[in-house]
């Protein structure tokens, strides 16, 4: 690890958690990067890590810094931001700090990065760039042969596909889809509200059920007509979710349908998920099905290297790097290959690869960042920022965060 790692703080700021550790750390800590207030206690907010200490977690209502993927709240995410500091041990006056940002974040909003960062939060000194960045960085470091990949970010807010060369962004490339957890958690709570019960305040309760249950499907004509039988016996899909009471279950779980009713605790709440399973995380694959005017994930992945030179194509088709939380779904990384297969000529390889954490990637980018010992010459230091003004700073952070590993071949 380079020296300074201990020194390093990484954050990547999602817009539903933040991943927040020391370079040296094996792994973050993952908080809601959010403020939560709770009907049980009207009388306390709860900061990031805090939601830990409430009790019931029923009818949560979410203040995000993020609205659509921006940071648009500063107050709030300052909040949040001194909370994690606090209960990590973090002071920022002794640290360096690298932060993800958006792909294509405002400029006014960046400008407002570096003033908290460096004046008001006072590091040591700063760094920003693109998640998907950072998660190519991590990608280089695992298998430093590839000299390009086409980085997969499905996140909360949105999904972008950033195809790198030696970890550069080809920014002209980008693609982007307005489909994200957000997206297919609000489509989920429609679905069971309008079929089986009113849950459309329970968006921290819908949220882990579409975690627990749901999947991405391979096959959804097969998968559709076996969540059409009645019998049980023959209906694989269907699955009960039996809701969490707060008092013996804080978090529901998945009952299995052949158990009968012995098992079954007469005041359990429980939802049947049949082809809400699967029709769900279909969205990104098919965002028109709610009618969004967009293409999905694999088309969006050729459209995206089609834009690059051609020379690179047979690199970023044999690296197809999927990060993000709905990357997690199970059948997610089969089905991207499977359609991605089918759309490219036959003379290139196709390869797909899920990290063992795709949640946590890009924050594993930091710390290949620091390790390859790029941040020193990337950061801007309190000097830097006193010595050349903000204004300066600004316009390297925004050049650096394009250069990020371009030297490296």
């Amino acid at each position: 690890m380079a020296h300074g790692a201990s020194s390093t703080l990484v954050l990547d700021n999602g817009a539903f958690t933040a991943k927040i550790g020391i370079a040296t750390a094996t792994r973050p800590r993952i908080a809601p990067n959010c403020i939560t207030k709770a009907k049980s206690e009207r009388r306390r907010t709860f900061v990031g890590t805090q939601i830990d200490d409430c009790r019931d977690l029923s009818g949560l209502y979410f203040v995000y810094p993020h609205q659509r993927g921006y940071l648009v709240n500063w107050d709030v995410e300052k909040r949040i931001w001194l909370q994690l500091f606090a209960s990590g041990d973090v002071t920022p006056t002794s640290h360096s700090f690298i932060l993800t940002e958006p792909c294509f974040n405002f400029a006014s909003i960046q400008e407002s990065l570096n003033e908290i960062a460096l004046e008001e939060l006072q590091f040591k000194s700063f760094f920003r760039c693109p998640a998907p960045v950072l998660s190519a960085a991590a990608y280089h470091r695992r298998f430093p042969a590839a000299v390009a990949a086409c980085v997969i970010d499905t996140g909360f807010s949105f999904t972008h596909v950033v195809p790198t060369y030696a970890g550069r962004p080809i920014s002209d490339a980008v693609r982007r889809i307005d489909v994200g957890g957000k997206v297919l958690t609000n489509h989920l709570k429609d679905i069971v509200s309008y079929r089986q019960l009113n849950v459309m305040d329970e968006t921290h309760v819908i949220n882990q059920a579409k975690e627990d249950v749901c999947y991405v499907s391979l096959d959804v004509g097969a998968d559709m007509a076996v969540a059409r039988a009645r019998d049980p016996r023959r209906n694989t899909i269907a699955r009960d979710y039996v809701l969490p009471d707060f008092a013996r279950t804080r978090r529901g779980y998945v009952r299995d349908i052949s158990s009968g009713s012995a098992t079954t605790n007469p005041d359990d709440q429980i939802i049947r998920f049949t082809n809400e399973r699967f029709s769900v995380p279909e969205l990104l694959f098919s965002p028109s099905d709610i009618g969004i005017r967009q293409c999905g994930i694999p088309e969006a992945i050729i459209h995206s290297i089609a834009a690059t030179p051609e020379i690179l194509h047979p690199h970023l088709y044999g690296n197809i790097v999927l990060t993000g939380g709905n990357a997690a779904l199970p059948g997610f990384c089969e089905r991207v290959y499977r359609d991605v297969r089918a759309l490219v000529p036959a003379q290139y390889d196709v390869g797909v690869w899920l990290p063992p954490d795709p949640v946590t990637f890009a924050w594993e980018g930091g710390r290949a960042l620091v390790a390859s010992g790029e941040f020193e010459r990337l950061r801007v230091t309190q000097r830097d920022a006193k010595e050349f003004g903000m204004g300066a700073c600004q316009r390297r952070l925004r050049l650096e965060a394009d250069l990020t590993f371009a030297q490296k071949k």
